[in-house]
């Protein structure tokens, strides 16, 4: 017999239970849309996390990610999730930081956190002090600058391809046949201010021009023709 998933439990009481647990180290503390998430400050991140797994019974960490703001002093945000087996609930702790300030890992509280640090660095550059290896992950040996970040160019920097003369795979800089095409992600139902590509040759209506007539029933004489 198939048993139906349990429900996560419920947020009621757990925002004030993180307040009266973590204290003067929360930044700010957020629940919506079903989910909690608390942003502490970044030197107290490992001992937060000693706290939430010890007392509050957040027993796992399930992921670790990054958001890139680049307007913001500190652009970037590490999240993560955790947890809680006993209690069937999840929330979100975050810090923030910027290309030179490092977070503490917690590699220490959790030894998976070891890979996850290592992507957030591969994919933002954020670098977390105290990881015993610290190095790219997903990306090649030899690449340039960070894909996640939102100022990094959709081409990249270099490209690679199989040398017959070298009889290796060689890396070139980035060429391409022509420029990429720029969107402005405006509302189609809004319209363009400019001219489409295609539409050079539509003569916009004068000032004051009469509108086409448009076909339909007329009346002459009384008679509808």
């Amino acid at each position: 017999m198939n048993h139906p998933a349990p429900k996560y439990a419920s947020n009621e009481g757990v925002a004030e239970t993180i307040r009266a647990a973590l204290g003067d180290v929360i930044v700010d503390l957020v629940e919506a849309v079903d989910e909690i998430s608390v942003t502490v400050t970044r030197d107290a991140l490992p001992s937060a996390m000693v706290t939430l797994r010890d007392e509050l019974a957040y027993q796992q960490l399930m992921e670790i990610a990054g958001v890139d703001y680049p307007d913001r002093a500190e652009r970037f945000e590490v999240c993560y999730h955790l947890l809680s087996l006993t209690k069937n609930h999840r929330i979100r702790v975050k810090v923030t930081a910027d290309e030179d300030q490092p977070v503490p890992s917690i590699t220490h509280i959790w030894p998976v956190a070891g890979w996850l640090e290592r992507e957030v660095y591969d994919m933002y550059g954020v670098v977390f002090s105290g990881n015993p290896d610290l190095r790219r992950i997903l990306t090649d040996y030899g690449f340039k600058g960070h894909p996640q970040r939102k100022d990094f160019p959709l081409t990249g920097y270099v490209e690679l391809r199989y040398s017959e003369e070298a009889k290796r795979v060689v890396y070139e800089p980035v060429k391409l046949a022509q420029d990429f095409r720029t969107f402005d992600f405006m509302s189609p139902w809004e319209g363009a201010a400019y001219v489409l590509p295609g539409d050079e040759k539509a003569k916009p209506e004068a000032p004051g021009a009469p509108s086409p007539v448009k076909a339909g029933p007329q009346k002459t004489d009384g008679v509808k023709k």
